[in-house]
């Protein structure tokens, strides 16, 4: 008895494999969603600025961070693959992200 190949209403959930973008190959710096955000969400009521949307490795990330941690001349982290800065540092962040060829944008109020 042979396999049914009966009808699927939703076909396959995954992309086709022709639309799915290689892991292996980030998307260029100019044409990355860059957000920058001042929180206070699970900070214990500490001002935070969060920066999302960052596409690199885990070394290229720690060297933009430590660049940001220079140039604001505060603390900051790695969390869940973004970055965040002790503080409302969201100017400092933005002219400092230009600089390294990103394209950010002010996310929140």
């Amino acid at each position: 008895m042979g396999t049914k190949g009966g009808w699927q209403e939703f076909g396959s959930l995954s992309q086709p494999a022709s639309l799915e973008r290689p892991d292996s190959a980030p998307l260029p710096k100019v044409q990355q969603r860059v957000r920058v955000q001042r929180t206070r969400a699970g900070k214990g009521g500490k001002l935070v600025t969060a920066i999302t949307g960052l596409e690199a490795g885990e070394a290229e990330l720690k060297a933009l961070l430590k660049q940001l941690k220079a140039a604001a001349g505060t603390g900051g982290t790695l969390k869940a693959g973004g970055i965040e800065l002790q503080g409302d540092q969201v100017s400092v962040a933005l002219a400092a992200l230009q600089q390294a060829g990103y394209r950010p944008k002010q996310a929140g109020g």
